[in-house]
């Protein structure tokens, strides 16, 4: 049985509903990116990239309170939830009545409003608004902070993080290449492994494919369709045949030439194929085998693919040595991979004046990538005169799960509220906090200022607060405003 989502809380949620002044009618809050000061990026520029909220307004406000709380027997739910809360509070320390009464009334009486999805958002503008719908149920705004809290921070700080690679690729392709064709590509998700679970894995996959289109992480695709397509053919992502280091060391040390081989003559005789290049001597594949190989390479209507996966990867692919260092005796260690394979294989001089790798071979690398470490790789590069595009990076949990709530400061909290009829401007701003904590007060209109910069407006009128760009996105037990992938991703390209 999937869980019963009205359980899906802190515990200390249970206590609220009583502990509100009497009359309290209705809770308004906000969810908002308070600071970037945990988030590191050569090109950091205090904003967000907003992403997630269809998805969880789909899965769990919709589809999962549908299938594993109102379809269910009134007395089951209540029952399981009187039961929990007895075991954890002690006997009848919480009632049950609001329970039930939302059960009887068949649906969630919440309005959410939103920012569009793909919108870059500065720090200390709210993403979202929430208000009840029923005077009755004014305890259900804040009763839900912790589960949305935790379903939409890492989407948008993901996608954030994705956006940024794409940036910086998108930063050293205009400087170094002709051709920008393989943006989309040179960053391939490679942290489904590295993730908190399945669910955290296809809604942080999804974050990354705003930005490009390569990945292994086949639920991410699934995700995306389901709640952010109709359904319809659609190209999401994909990925190329590629080698772990189990078949490598099944085809033994001795015979590691064969298997490389037997991949691109016999598996793969055409099409992209990546090789994991580094289970025993990295520079002996990439110095002896390449030059073996050659011909049979060369002659493959595609891309032979070399994935080193440890070392330092910046000297991996760019060497140890200083650029101005031209001794001919130079190791391989010294030039790195790609100067080592422009020996070999040679290539083109783009229109702007830098080598290209021939089109029969490349290098993904796929271990310990940052955001620092890509910038740095493609610096250097551009120094040796290489184009950027000769490298594809494999970004994992190394940069996708080094993350918390805290990398955008993320939190919801009420600014205003209704007891007997009158409504309350409220806000915290603790002595105590260096004024992150600081919120905002009243009601809430987020508009674009001249410059088109997104702009929070608080102590707004009721009038005020149906204007900007926050629409409603829920409304009792219905999505509104839903937008496809592909929308969302052309919106988020506009800030490359």
């Amino acid at each position: 049985m999937k869980m019963n989502p009205i359980l899906a809380i802190d515990g200390y949620k249970v206590s609220h509903r009583v502990q509100y002044p009497q009359g309290t009618s209705r809770v308004y809050s906000n969810f908002t990116p308070r600071s970037d000061r945990f988030f590191s990026s050569p090109l950091a520029d205090g904003k967000l990239v907003f992403f997630g909220l269809q998805g969880f307004l789909q899965w769990f406000l919709v589809d999962l309170f549908n299938e594993a709380f109102f379809a269910r027997p009134e007395d089951e739910v209540v029952s399981e939830y009187k039961q929990v809360m007895d075991s954890y509070l002690g006997k009848d320390a919480v009632a049950v009545d609001h329970i039930r009464a939302l059960h009887q009334l068949g649906y969630l009486p919440l309005h959410i409003k939103a920012l569009d999805e793909g919108s870059k958002v500065p720090m200390a503008v709210p993403v979202l608004t929430i208000i009840n719908t029923k005077p009755e149920f004014f305890w259900l705004v804040n009763y839900l902070e912790t589960v949305l809290s935790a379903e939409l921070w890492k989407a948008s700080t993901n996608a954030t993080i994705a956006h940024h690679y794409r940036k910086i690729c998108t930063r050293w392709a205009q400087k170094t290449c002709s051709d920008l064709t393989h943006l989309d590509f040179q960053c391939h998700d490679f942290s489904f492994r590295g993730m908190s679970g399945l669910q955290d894995t296809m809604q942080a996959g999804s974050g990354h494919l705003l930005s490009f289109k390569g990945t292994d992480s086949i639920p991410s695709l699934l995700y995306a369709r389901d709640y952010y397509t109709d359904g319809e053919p659609y190209f999401i992502g994909a990925s190329i045949p590629a080698t772990e280091h189990s078949v490598m060391c099944m085809g033994e040390r001795e015979h590691e030439i064969e298997t490389f081989r037997r991949l691109i003559a016999d598996l793969y005789p055409q099409g992209f194929v990546s090789i994991v290049s580094d289970t025993w001597d990295y520079w002996q594949v990439l110095t002896e085998y390449t030059r073996e190989l050659k011909n049979i390479i060369l002659a493959r209507e595609g891309r032979v693919v070399f994935r080193p996966d440890s070392g330092n990867p910046v000297e991996i692919l760019c060497g140890t040595g200083a650029n101005e260092d031209t001794r001919a005796d130079r190791t391989a260690q010294e030039k790195g991979s790609v100067e080592v394979l422009w020996e070999i294989f040679g290539g083109t001089v783009n229109a702007k004046g830098y080598k290209v790798l021939d089109p029969h071979v490349g290098l993904i690398y796929g271990d310990s990538i940052t955001l620092e470490r890509a910038n740095e790789i493609l610096r250097r590069l551009e120094a040796k005169g290489f184009a950027s595009s000769n490298v594809v990076f494999g970004v994992g949990s190394f940069t996708y799960q080094y993350n918390t709530r805290d990398t955008f400061g993320f939190a919801m909290k009420a600014t205003w509220g209704e007891v007997d009829g009158k409504g309350r401007t409220i806000f915290k701003e603790p002595k105590t906090d260096n004024g992150l904590k600081r919120s905002a007060r009243g009601l809430l209109r987020v508009a674009r200022d001249e410059l088109g910069e997104l702009r929070l407006h608080d102590e707004q009128t009721w009038e005020q607060e149906q204007e900007g760009e926050l629409k409603t996105r829920f409304l009792n037990g219905k999505l509104f405003n839903r937008e496809h992938f592909e929308d969302i991703r052309q919106r988020l390209a506009t800030h490359r």
